[in-house]
């Protein structure tokens, strides 16, 4: 068996050493505060708003919205079916502006899952079909040499091999080969620097494949994979504790906390991660709501594992809904924020006057209505992002990047990022 042999003698020796991630129990008026933000995300029922992933992080954590977690599946299930099943072309949209993409089948496959439910029916079987096509076009564009890319990106394919095998589905050992290559080849997980959400579900996909050993042949190579991905996430832990970025750090914390790894600090680690995630509540820093969803589950002892055999039948405190009003003088109050991008020519500067509290997407806006700047961009998982800034759209490998000036990388998008009076924000157009 030459190095992996030794390698798994190594961890019989060390198993009794072995550390696990425990994230301690937080304040209830906390946690119940950062579900409270999830609640008017699901009074948004339009097919461009819904996200699976609100409701899999409410599912898997202590809390539950009654009869609007129950109306936010029904609407899920209405408009995915209808979008990705209602023809039998993949040319058809059926009526929907933008068909789902591979990573939002992916999570609703989850959403079906944490509500107990198998994909068993005629529909999920094609469904499940669906999927698979997604993930084989992808190792296509990946290329039996490894040199391509994916057309979206190695998250969601973790992501979708993460769906089927909750599901149970095997998945063929050809497609799972390409994501164990990211992993031993780390620079297919880099956007310029780690991407620690990406090894982190790469390391949770390949968990659940180990669990249920569908890929036997790929045995050793996986649980190799998934003691890499630790420990390149456990590398990533920043000196104030985040891993990567405080919105890395959820997906991150669940790959941590679903087994014991030999490895001395890991428990250190994770009170760390979790002392840092305490400030950020505490501040109310947590407001995209695809991070509080991986986090939900985290301050619930949970992980996407959980959804191999969830429990329906766990009690959950129902949410209240709260309405909270700033006060007159913090809603008149305006600020100055100068905009720049010097990725264009001529250069573009100005000094744009928004709302305190408004966030970058508006001083973008507001930008566009004065004149002179104009601004594309598309959904993600995580909320919008740039795709063309005064014209320029970006190009294979290349990304706008968020600066806040002198030349700080902002860690949140344009729908999340709040600019402070005085801040000077260049958009960047960038490679990788």
């Amino acid at each position: 068996m030459g190095h992996l042999g030794a390698f798994f003698m190594l961890l019989g020796a060390l198993g009794a050493l072995a550390e696990i991630c425990v994230i301690p129990e937080m304040d209830n008026q906390l946690v119940e505060k950062l579900g409270q933000h999830l609640l008017p995300w699901m009074d948004q029922l339009s097919l461009e708003h819904l996200n699976p992933s609100l409701y899999v992080g409410l599912r898997l954590s202590s809390m539950q919205a009654g009869t609007k977690e129950d109306l936010y599946l029904h609407s899920l299930k209405l408009d995915y079916q209808q979008c990705l099943l209602g023809s039998t072309s993949r040319n058809d949209n059926n009526g929907c502006q933008t068909k789902p993409s591979m990573g939002q089948l992916a999570l609703y496959l989850l959403a079906l899952r944490a509500n107990c439910e198998f994909v068993g029916s005629r529909k999920g079987d094609r469904l499940v079909s669906q999927l698979k096509w997604f993930l084989e076009d992808e190792k296509r564009a990946i290329g039996h040499n490894h040199k391509g890319h994916p057309h979206t990106s190695y998250y969601q394919y973790g992501l979708s091999i993460l769906a089927l095998c909750v599901h149970q589905k095997r998945v063929h050992d050809s497609v799972v080969g390409k994501l164990l290559y990211a992993v031993e080849h780390d620079h297919h997980l880099h956007q310029g620097h780690l991407s620690v959400d990406t090894v982190a579900m790469a390391g949770l996909a390949l968990t659940c494949l180990e669990r249920f050993n569908f890929n036997p042949d790929l045995r050793q190579r996986i649980t190799l994979a998934i003691q890499t991905s630790k420990e390149k996430i456990l590398k990533a832990q920043t000196p104030e504790g985040y891993f990567g970025n405080v919105y890395s750090t959820p997906l991150a914390l669940q790959l941590l906390m679903t087994s014991p790894m030999p490895r001395m600090g890991l428990g250190i680690a994770c009170l760390k991660a979790r002392t840092a995630l305490l400030a950020i509540l505490k501040d109310g820093a947590f407001q995209n709501a695809l991070m509080i969803s991986q986090l939900l589950p985290v301050l619930n002892h949970k992980t996407y594992m959980d959804l191999i055999f969830p429990d329906c039948q766990a009690p959950r405190v129902m949410l209240a809904s709260t309405l909270e009003n700033p006060s007159p003088a913090h809603v008149s109050e305006m600020i100055s924020v100068t905009l720049k991008v010097s990725s264009v020519l001529p250069p573009y500067q100005q000094a744009i006057s928004v709302l305190a509290g408004s966030s970058l997407k508006d001083v973008l806006e507001k930008a566009h209505e004065l004149g002179g700047f104009t601004y594309g961009t598309q959904a993600s998982l995580s909320g919008p992002y740039l795709t063309t800034v005064m014209g320029k759209a970006v190009g294979d490998r290349e990304f706008w990047q968020l600066l806040r000036a002198p030349d700080t990388p902002l860690q949140q998008g344009i729908a999340d990022y709040r600019p402070q009076d005085g801040e000077t924000i260049e958009l960047r157009l960038v490679s990788w």
